[in-house]
Order: C-alpha cells, then structure tokens, then sequence
C-alpha cells in the first residue's frame, strides 16, 4: 500500500497525525476528539460511515493511519507507554506503541481492522485490554 503522509512515519510524527486528525473531525464532521478513552467510540463510528460508504482501506489509509495515532495517543496519555517503530512484517504501518505490560500493540492496525471487519472488531476493546496491561505478545494481532 503506498501512503502519502503529510509527515514520516516516525515515532515523532505520529502525535503531530493524530492532532491533525482531531482539527479534521472537528471541521468535517463535528466530532469533538478529545484524547478521552470515551472518544475512541467516535473513531469507531467515522470508521463504520467509511466503511458503509464503501470505501476501502486503501483510499482512505491516510485517514485511517493518521485515525490510529490518535488513539495510539490516548492509549499513551492514559495507559503509558511511547511510540515504537518497529519492522513492518504483517503490520500495516511500522509504528506501535509500547505498552507497559502489554508489549506492542498496533492502534493503527486496529483501525484498519475495524474498517475491513467491521463492529465485530472493537477498537474500544482493544484499547481496554492494552491499557489494563494485559500480557500479550509482540506478534498477536490483538495487541
């Protein structure tokens, strides 16, 4: 998939996404993101309306990325833990969050997820189970 950010997918770069992705849903949509676990219900229902829509992940993956780091940001304002750039492999996007207790979780592949699967995946889940620091390893997808 080739991706046209507006930063390097660098560790540094994704708070500087998920604060551009905040001033979007705010000016498109009304959507008030506000770096509150609560608010990761919201991603969740932007990502369902792309995903009724039709969309696929590779037209909107820039969304989405930029989506994944900010709930990769509240997982770190509220959980701990710092961004992480790790081999791409299986993952969508090389970044992660390291999570203490939990490893590394991939935020951006959750999102991902949610738009291909749909509410059968919950991002929100996903987020409670990281940040509760559930011992998972590196490679499972859950995390």
């Amino acid at each position: 998939m080739q991706l046209h950010m507006k930063y390097l997918l660098e560790p540094a770069s994704a708070p500087r996404l998920a604060a551009d992705v905040v001033a979007a849903a705010s000016d498109i949509s009304d959507a008030e993101l506000d770096y509150s676990p609560d608010s990761i219900g919201l991603v969740e229902e932007i990502v369902d309306g792309f995903r009724s829509d039709g969309v696929t992940g590779g037209e909107v993956a820039e969304s989405l990325v930029s989506f994944g780091c900010y709930v990769g940001e509240v997982l770190i304002r509220h959980g701990g833990g710092a961004w992480r750039h790790t081999p791409g492999g299986a993952r969508t996007v090389p970044l992660v969050v390291e999570v203490p207790g939990a490893g590394r979780c991939s935020p951006i592949d959750w999102v991902f997820r949610r738009l291909e699967q749909g509410p059968g995946v919950s991002i929100l889940a996903l987020y409670a189970q990281a940040g509760q620091g559930e011992s998972r390893p590196a490679e499972k997808p859950e995390c």
